[in-house]
C-alpha cells in the first residue's frame, strides 16, 4: 500500500516522500515586488521539507492585489527570486513558484501603477482589501478586452519563463481562491457576452489557454495548478453549472499532461460530496489528484493517469489515517 512516506517524481522533481508546503502569503517583497534577503531566508529554513510551492507571485502589475507581494516579470524580480531558489536547492529543497493574477482583488493603493483593478467584468466583489491606509472598499474593476485577456495569456506564459529563468523547478498557476481565472469561471463576476463568457466552454477557455500557455512555455512537467471548485472566496459564486464547468475543465487540462492538479480539501467538500457519495475525507483531496476510485463521479474522466500525493488539509500533505501510519 502507498503511504505519505513513499517517493515519487512529479514532473522533473523526485520526492523523496509526499508531504510539501502550501503556498502562503508572506509580503516580504520590496516595493517594486523584488523577493528581500529575508523571503530567501524564510525559504531556506524550510527547504529541508522537500516540496515548497511559493505564495503568489504577480505576472504583472495588473496581477497584483496586496502589499509588498513578489513580481516574477521583471530582471529584478529574476534575480531575487535566484537568490531564493539558490538557498531552497542548497537546502535539499524544490521550488515551485505560484503565479498569482489576482483580478479584481486588487486596490489602487498596493499596485505599482496605482490603476483601477481589471477582471472579466465590471463588477465589484462587496469586500475590503487591506492597505497601507487600513481596509478599505475594493473598487469596481474595469472590464478587460478582448486584446488584453490575450496579453495576461501571454503574461502568464512570459513569468513562468522567468521563473524557470530564476531557477525555479516549476510553476503552479493559481486559478483558485476567487482570483482572476476562478472570476472567469463565476456567473456572478462574469457576465461577458464573448467567447470568454456565458456557456462553460466559454467560462473555461482562460483558464485552458493560460495553462496551455504556460505548459508550451516551459513544459508540461513543470507546470502545475490549483483550483477551488466551490470556493466562495471574494464574492464568487460558481453557479448551479460549476459541476459541469468542472467537468469540462479537468479533462481538458489532464490532456495537457500538466505535473500535478492541487485540490483544497474545503473545495472537494463544499462542491462535490454532497451530490458524490463519497465517504469522508479521504475524497476530499488536496494535492494532485487521487486514484479515480476514491473521485466522485465527475472528477473521473481523464484523471486515473495523475499522481496522487496525499490528502488533508495542505497540498500533498498529510491525512488521519496518514497520521496513524506514521505513528505505527
Amino acid at each position: 500500500m502507498t503511504s505519505i512516506w513513499d517517493p515519487i517524481r512529479i514532473g522533473n522533481m523526485a520526492l523523496e516522500h509526499r508531504f510539501a508546503m502550501a503556498p502562503m502569503t508572506r509580503s516580504r517583497a520590496g516595493a517594486d515586488g523584488t523577493p528581500s534577503p529575508l523571503a530567501a531566508e524564510y525559504y531556506a529554513q524550510r527547504a529541508s521539507l522537500g516540496l515548497l510551492i511559493t505564495e503568489g507571485a504577480q505576472p504583472s502589475d495588473d496581477g497584483q492585489g496586496y502589499l509588498n507581494t513578489p513580481g516574477i516579470y521583471t530582471d529584478a524580480h529574476v534575480a531575487g527570486w535566484r537568490r531564493l531558489a539558490q538557498a531552497v536547492h542548497t537546502g535539499g529543497g524544490h521550488l515551485v513558484i505560484q503565479l498569482m493574477h489576482v483580478g479584481r482583488m486588487s486596490h489602487p493603493d498596493n499596485t505599482p501603477h496605482h490603476r483601477q483593478p481589471v477582471a472579466p467584468s465590471a463588477i465589484a466583489p462587496g469586500v475590503k482589501m487591506f492597505t497601507a491606509r487600513g481596509m478599505l472598499d475594493i473598487p469596481e474593476p474595469r472590464a478587460l478586452s478582448v486584446g488584453e485577456i490575450e496579453a495576461t495569456v501571454h503574461d502568464f506564459a512570459h513569468a513562468a519563463r522567468q521563473a524557470i529563468a530564476a531557477g525555479a523547478d516549476g510553476v503552479e498557476i493559481h486559478a483558485a481562491n476567487g482570483y482572476l481565472i476562478q472570476q472567469f469561471f463565476a456567473p456572478n463576476a462574469n457576465v461577458r457576452g464573448d467567447r470568454y463568457g456565458g456557456p462553460t466552454q466559454n467560462r473555461t477557455r482562460f483558464a485552458f489557454e493560460v495553462a496551455r500557455a504556460v505548459s508550451d512555455a516551459i513544459g508540461p512537467e513543470r507546470t502545475g495548478i490549483r483550483i477551488s471548485p466551490g470556493s466562495t472566496l471574494g464574492g464568487i459564486d460558481e453557479g448551479p453549472e460549476a459541476r459541469a464547468l468542472y467537468r469540462r475543465l479537468v479533462p481538458a487540462l489532464a490532456e495537457l499532461g500538466l505535473a500535478y492538479l492541487h485540490v483544497p480539501m474545503v473545495a472537494m467538500k463544499s462542491c462535490l460530496a454532497r451530490s458524490a457519495g463519497c465517504g469522508r475525507t479521504r475524497c476530499w483531496l488536496r494535492a494532485p489528484i487521487a486514484p479515480s476510485s476514491l473521485l466522485p463521479p465527475m472528477w473521473r474522466p481523464g484523471l486515473p493517469t495523475w499522481p496522487r500525493l496525499g490528502a488533508g488539509r495542505s497540498p500533498i500533505r498529510i491525512s488521519s489515517s496518514d497520521i496513524g501510519q506514521a505513528r505505527r
